[in-house]
């Protein structure tokens, strides 16, 4: 999801966002953790999703845009 699509959710769609990257993330590093997992890089990619969804929630917390 790009940047300017992530600022244009609302804010209970935002936190739903947040909270279904943090399970895919749980679900991918236990499928690292048990061998499962094919492409290792997938796991970045939630990480920065996470630190997406983050940043525009803080900015929107600090009213900066």
């Amino acid at each position: 999801m790009k940047i300017n699509e992530i600022r244009s959710l609302k804010p209970e769609e935002l936190v739903k966002q947040l909270e279904t990257a943090h399970e895919e993330l749980f679900n991918l590093r236990f499928r690292l953790a048990t061998k499962q997992l094919v492409n290792h890089r997938e796991v970045r990619k939630a990480k920065k999703e996470i630190a997406k969804l983050k940043t525009i929630s803080k900015e929107r917390e600090l009213g900066i845009r």
